[in-house]
Formats: structure tokens, sequence, C-alpha cells
């Protein structure tokens, strides 16, 4: 639905609505002049971002902080849920109850239904509201809460120095002692391997192996030199070295050379006394025995000289001067070789240590580093560590925290509540909102056909005519009731009305909605009762009459007739009386206009239904429409009496009268069920008693006593060409 529409539902259940509406104000108004002033009193927190008694001082600025945990928390949404925590509202309480008097007790629930806490928007600020028909007691709530959370906030910044203070001086020993340990490694590394700076000993250690290169090629190529020298020498004398030195060595010895002379003295009186003595002689063996003690004394002489080496035996112990030279030579030229092959030997010695040494120094250069890490760690832990203990121990002491109160409770003059306003408007909407519904739910809960666009949507016939409501009807539901008064027959006495020009509307739409064939006879009915159809029959009659046709109106509705009503004529012969009597028309049909005769029902016989389904019901109305131009039944409802079916099977067709407003969904529905077993025989759809300015759709818009059309032509139009 669109708003005209809601519009029209107002309009149509507008008591009951100003009803609701008018209950809903009274009360509203009675409530507020039973409300209760309430004041409200309020104190501001400041927050920053550090303690600053911590900043001047330098020590302990992480404590106290807002920095939230989570990146998309807020640090004053985490405030305000501590000042709302179970610990600090008792205690709130606990205070109160010890400074307010006993009548002005507050509860758990009632100190946090009327405390409010919002943080001010683009500050620090948080501000604490409460409200309570005491403004004294508001303002004792504000103070002792903000006193209660401050102090529970210095306490809590406290307790988290005094916790870290305990923690680092358990951690203190354990990292002294580890500093020790890294300590202790370190040196038991550099003693087992003779480290003292390695990078400095890679400097010399590379030096020396360079050095060392060098010294070990010269000492090879001077060993070279003296080998040659020495086999030279030795070829020379025909000796060898060792005995060069022995000889040279036994030379140069006065004790070897004393003994050597006396043995060779001893040799030649030897010689010269066996040339006079035979060997058995005294003196010979004298010498012989005396020579055998100087052999014996110069070979201990020479094993003395020669540290107890032994030399040949054949080796001739005096030599020459130039033999002597050269076995001199020779012997220092052995001695030479020997200290050079010495030399080389330490060299190379020295050349493989370093060497090694120079492997070794990347894995004690790795290793220093990962002792000296592991060092420097536990070093930094412990430094750090003491550091920390230092403050502390000093922000335990000083920190304070970081809220502040930055204005004491403070109560307005004027109360907070009730706003007299806002409570009138809101009193104003909620009557206007269930006056809306009452009618939504009135309207809803109605089954009945309100509109002239529903009623045709539910029918779904060819709509002929759109007939407003007469201004002479008195209206109940829906705007209007069943009972006339003044005349009906509004093309008869209202010509110049739209009404007439309606119905006028619908004789052309019927006249001309088949060119195939005429419509002579015409069946008009609805689908319950009060629905217009007497007054719809009676006026399309006038309407064909006033064009100059001979047109008969017969009221077939034996249980209920009205014709004689609405021409004011008498019901005492009619059609009860031509089909049950064998009456002739012309004595008991009545002519209240010129062009017109109507038959009325007559005498209302006991079974309608057997006296119309008769075979001379069916000539009657074929004699009837061949001496008339148009003949027009009034029946019954199609939803009351069988009479609908029996007479639309004589008739050129039916046509469906609607009443918005009297006829029932259920109704209408059965009316369409029953309309289609007469398939083509059904013409269309006259919507009568329309309330136009209650249509979404209207049809008409009437200004005096002209008719401006919206859609009746169009509908014409159609109804002809369909």
């Amino acid at each position: 639905m669109d708003i005209q529409q809601y519009w029209f539902i107002v309009k149509r259940r507008w008591l009951p609505a100003s009803a609701v509406f008018a209950s809903v104000s009274v009360l509203t108004l009675v409530a507020l002049t039973q409300q209760t002033n309430i004041y409200q009193a309020a104190g501001k927190i400041r927050y920053t971002p550090d303690d600053r008694t911590s900043a001047l001082t330098g020590l302990g600025v992480t404590e106290g902080g807002l920095s939230p945990l989570v990146e998309s928390s807020n640090p004053m949404t985490t405030e305000m849920e501590v000042i709302r925590s179970e610990p600090i509202v008792q205690e709130t309480l606990r205070r109160l109850t010890a400074i307010t008097p006993s009548e002005d007790e507050i509860t758990r629930q009632t100190l946090l239904r009327n405390l409010s806490l919002t943080n001010v928007r683009g500050t620090d600020i948080l501000l604490l509201t409460y409200q309570d028909a005491e403004p004294e007691l508001a303002a004792t709530v504000i103070d002792t809460l903000m006193e209660v959370y401050l102090a529970n906030h210095v306490s809590e910044n406290r307790a988290e120095a005094m916790a870290a203070r305990e923690f680092i001086e358990r951690e203190l020993p354990d990292a002294e002692a580890r500093v020790r340990e890294a300590e202790a490694a370190l040196r038991q590394f550099q003693e087992s391997n003779q480290v003292a700076a390695l990078e400095e000993e890679k400097v010399v250690v590379v030096t020396a192996t360079e050095t060392l290169r060098q010294r070990v090629a010269e000492a090879r190529s001077a060993l070279v030199d003296a080998q040659e020298q020495a086999q030279t020498f030795s070829q020379q004398l025909g000796m060898s070295p060792q005995q060069a030195i022995a000889l040279t060595t036994l030379s140069q010895s006065p004790g070897v050379q004393e003994i050597l002379t006396q043995y060779q003295e001893v040799e030649s009186q030897l010689a010269v006394e066996r040339v006079r003595f035979q060997d058995e002689s005294p003196v010979v063996q004298a010498l012989l025995d005396r020579q055998a003690n100087l052999e014996q004394v110069l070979q201990g002489r020479v094993t003395k000289a020669l540290n107890g080496q032994a030399i040949a035996p054949n080796l001739n112990l005096q030599i020459g001067e130039l033999q002597a030279e050269l076995a001199g030579d020779l012997a220092r030229t052995e001695a030479m070789r020997r200290g050079l092959a010495q030399q080389l030997s330490t060299l190379q010695q020295a050349q493989t240590f370093y060497a090694q040494r120079l492997a070794m120094l990347p894995r004690l250069e790795q290793e220093q580093r990962e002792l000296l890490r592991r060092l420097e760690a536990v070093q930094g832990t412990y430094s750090l560590l003491l550091e920390r203990l230092h403050e502390t121990r000093i922000a335990e002491n000083q920190n304070v925290g970081n809220a502040r109160i930055l204005q004491a409770a403070f109560v307005g003059e004027t109360p907070v509540a009730p706003r007299k306003l806002s409570f009138l408007a809101t009193g104003g909407i909620v009557a206007l909102l269930l006056a809306a519904a009452t009618a939504l739910v009135l309207e809803s809960q109605d089954k009945y056909v309100k509109t002239a666009k529903q009623a045709r949507n539910l029918f779904e016939l060819t709509l002929l005519g759109v007939v407003p409501m007469h201004k002479t009807v008195s209206r109940s539901r829906y705007g209007f009731r069943s009972v006339e008064r003044g005349s009906e027959v509004i093309v008869r006495d209202e010509p110049e009305s739209a009404i007439a020009e309606a119905y006028r509307m619908l004789q052309a739409n019927l006249r001309f909605l088949n060119s195939d064939r005429e419509i002579k006879t015409v069946v008009i009915t609805s689908a319950t009762v009060g629905e217009g159809k007497s007054v719809i029959s009676a006026n399309l009659a006038m309407a064909r009459a006033q064009l100059g046709r001979r047109v008969l109106l017969i009221d077939a509705d034996m249980r209920c007739p009205r014709q004689h009503q609405i021409w004011n004529i008498v019901n005492d012969r009619g059609l009860s009386n031509v089909m049950a009597e064998h009456c002739s028309l012309a004595s008991v049909v009545k002519s209240p206009a010129e062009n017109l005769d109507v038959l009325t029902a007559g005498v209302i016989p006991p079974n309608p239904t057997a006296l119309l389904d008769s075979q001379r019901l069916a000539d009657f109305l074929q004699d009837v429409a061949a001496d008339y131009d148009f003949v027009v039944l009034d029946t019954p409802a199609i939803n009351i009496a069988a009479d609908v079916q029996i007479l639309g099977r004589l008739a050129s067709g039916v046509l469906l009268v609607t009443r918005p407003g009297v006829v029932d969904l259920g109704s209408a529905l059965a009316a369409k069920e029953r309309l289609a077993q007469f398939g083509s025989q059904v013409l269309g759809q006259v919507i009568n008693g329309v309330v136009l300015e209650h249509e979404p759709d209207s049809y008409r818009y009437f200004a005096g006593h002209h008719t401006e059309w919206s859609g009746t032509e169009v509908v014409a139009a159609n109804a002809m060409r369909s």
C-alpha cells in the first residue's frame, strides 16, 4: 500500500484511532503529573598517557599508562568497565552506607541503573553522571565513586610496581649466577686454548708463518751448500766427516798427542831392540808391555776426547798440516751442515705449529664469539635487572597513577527529568503509532471489500460502470449503509447529476458491449444483499427508456422485492401472478415513466424457485423480448438462491453489481465461482456506491453539476471491444 491508501484507512477508522490517540494522550498527561523531579550530579576524571610524577623523575615512566592491549580496543572503555566492576561498586556502596541515612540507602541495581559513564568526545576526560531525586545524594555518590576508583587505580599501579620488584629480586640471583658461569666458561676456554687476543694473534701468526716460510727456504738452500762442501772435503781426505771430525779432535788434544808421541817412541825403540834381541828378551818384553800400556792409555784418552765415540782401528792419528786443514774444513762444514739441519728442523716444526694454530683460529674465534655473546647477553640481562630493580623500588614509592579528578560532583539547579517537552513528544508519537496500529489491525481484521479497485481486481470482470455514492444516502460502515432517503431513480429525478450520467454511461457500455448480437435481456444480480442491484436495475431501465426504447423492468426477486418501493407503485399483482395464474402482461404491468413498464414481483409464492424453473417463464421471456427493445430482470443475490442460474440461461447475459463495504470476501469468492458457470454469458461488473474520496484511483471527480471523467471512457471503450 502507498501513503494514499494508508490515508484512506485512517479516514475509515478515524473513530477508534481517535479514541486510542486520545486515551494515550490523556495517560501521557497523567503520567507526566506523577513524575518526580530527578537531579543529575556530574563529575569528571582526566587521564594522562603516563604518570606525571614518574615522567618528572624519569623513573617508572611505563607504569600506569593507558596503552590498549588489543589494537581495536579503547582504553577509556576499559576504564569504564573497571568503574562498573563489582569491587568498585561494592566498596562505593559500603562507604555510602556509612555516610548516608538508612532511608536513602542505595542498592547495587539502583547505582548501576542511575550511573552513566561517557567519554567526552575528542578528549581524555571521562564524565560520570548520577541521577537521583535527592541532589545531595547524587553528588555524594559521584564523589564517593571517584574516590574509590582513584584509590583502586593508585593501588593497582603500586601493586604492579611491587610485583615487578619481587619478580626482579627473584630473578636477580639466577642472572648473577649465569654471568659468573659465562665468565668462567670464557676464562677456561682462553686458558685451555692459550687465547688472549685472537685478532692480534691471528695477525702475528700470519706474519710469523710467512717469515718462517722464507727462513725455511733460506736454511734449506744453505744446508744443500753445506752438504756439497762436506762431500767435497770428504772425497779429498778419503774419510767420512765423522772420521775427519774425530781426527781433528784427536790432533788437537794434547793428552792424546803426548801419549801418541810416547807410543811412537816405544815403537821405535821396540823396532831397534828386536833387531838386537829376540822377542823373548826381557828388554823386548818390557817394551811390549810398555807399548800395550801406552796403547791402552791412548785408547782411553781417545775415547775420552771423543766422548766415548769409537774410531776406526786403522785411523792414522797423526796427519799432515794440509790434511789437518782439510779435516778442519770438513769438520767445520759438517758442523755447519748439522747446525743448518737442526735449524731447518726447528724452523719446520715452528712452521707446522703456526700452520696448525692458523687452522684452529676460525674455530677458536667462533667458540670465543659464542662465549662472548652468551656473556654479553647474561651481563645485559643482569644489568637491566639491576637497573629495573632500582627503578621499581623508586616507582613503588612515588607512583600515584595517571588519573586525576578534574571536576568534583556538580549538581545543576534545574532537574534533568522529567523533560516535559520530550515526554509529551514521546507520548504523542506513541499515541500516533498506537492509533495507526489500531486502524491497521481493524483494517486487517475486516474481511469486506473496501474499494472499487479491490472489487474489480477480485472478480476480474469487464468493468461496465462505476456508480458513486448518492449524497442522500446515510453512511455507516466504510462510509455508507443500505438505508436510502428520497428518490432512488436518479436518472429520472436528477438527470443533470454526475450519478445520472454514470447510469447513462452504463447503458451505453452495455449497449455496445457486443457488436455481433444485440443484448436485449439482462439479469442483474449481486453477491449478497444490500449491494444496490435493484437501484441499478431501475436506473439502467430508466436510462434506456429515456433513449426512446421500450423497456420492461421485471422484479424477479421473489424473496425481497423492491421495485415497487423504488417506483412507489402497488405490488398487488406481478410476475408470480403471470406465472401461476396465467394472467396477461398487460393486466399486471405498470408504467411509471414514458417507454418504461415495470412488472413487480407480485404475491410472494412459497417456492419461488419452482415457479421460475418452468417452461412458462421461458416462453414468457421469449415473448417479452420480442415485444420490448430491452428487458431488465432484478434477481436475488447469486449466493442466496438458485434463481440467477435459472434466469441467466434464459437471458442474453448476467450483470454483477458489487458494492464496496457491503460484500465480504467470502461472499465475493463464492459469487465468482458461481459466475464461472455462466462463461461468456457474464456481461461484466457494475461497482455501486463508490465513495470517490476513499478511492486510491478515483474514477470520477465532481465539481458542482459538472463531471470530469478520469477512466470511465476508457472502461466503456474496452467494454465495447471485449
